[in-house]
């Protein structure tokens, strides 16, 4: 099979991959471009870290449900091929993040990891629900682990999720982009555009700014047509927090 165009490193309980995703759907629309959604566990790269101390409780749990979730996108892809991760995520990500009612609160994080969660998502895009008995299945854990050093090898370990890759295995590769809201679909490729260009000079490292709107996601409280309201984010504290 021929090499993507992205790989685009995601964990589905992270709010910031998931509007990204919602951006790079856009553009992969746009421009024609193959999408290899492939894994970076939030609970992996934080596997050394005192929740307790680091992290608002529910994090732990969060972050495990996450998880549980990607061993179940391992299975699909090992059994039904990586479009079908592309569709499982998709599913997942509504589910979570924009679906009427969302919510964010630590009950709800830890059910994002139960069978009662993730069976009714495989069945609305047509997969077994068998394949939620991998929440359970630890030995799908190295191929996770495996893709997620693949992805800090990129950007070196300072960074959250999403990570990309454009033109692998020789392209950029970068943390994100951080984005509140969805660009217009005229915006979406200058967007990209504009990304893809400060992300291929050599010298380029960070740009970055803590202070900016609340994600537009249901989950995360926002409803549509509220206009989003600036927060301060503490500089580095959102980082691998989501």
């Amino acid at each position: 099979m021929a090499e993507a165009d992205i790989h685009f490193y995601f964990d589905p309980v992270c709010p910031f991959a998931w509007m990204t995703s919602k951006w790079v759907r856009m553009v992969q629309a746009q421009r024609d471009y193959e999408v290899d959604w492939r894994f970076i566990s939030l609970r992996l790269v934080n596997a050394q870290v005192d929740y307790a101390e680091q992290f608002p409780p529910g994090y732990e749990a969060g972050h495990t449900a996450g998880l549980r979730l990607l061993r179940v996108a391992a299975r699909t892809r090992a059994e039904h091929g990586p479009a079908a991760v592309g569709a499982l995520y998709a599913a997942l990500g509504e589910m979570i993040f924009d679906r009427e009612g969302a919510a964010n609160d630590a009950e709800t994080r830890e059910r994002r990891g139960t069978a009662e969660f993730v069976e009714p998502v495989l069945d609305s895009v047509g997969l077994p629900v068998t394949l939620a008995a991998a929440l359970d299945d630890g030995s799908w854990d190295a191929e996770i682990q495996a893709e997620t050093d693949e992805a800090l090898s990129l950007t070196g370990k300072d960074v959250g999720t999403p990570i990309l890759h454009f033109e692998p295995p020789d392209g950029v590769a970068f943390f994100g982009p951080v984005i509140s809201r969805l660009p217009t679909e005229e915006q979406a490729a200058q967007l990209w555009d504009h990304v893809i260009a400060l992300t291929r000079f050599p010298g380029f490292a960070e740009l970055k700014r803590s202070l900016r709107e609340r994600v537009q996601l249901r989950a995360l409280g926002w409803r549509d047509g509220e206009v989003g309201a600036l927060e301060d984010w503490h500089g580095g504290s959102r980082r691998l927090k989501k």
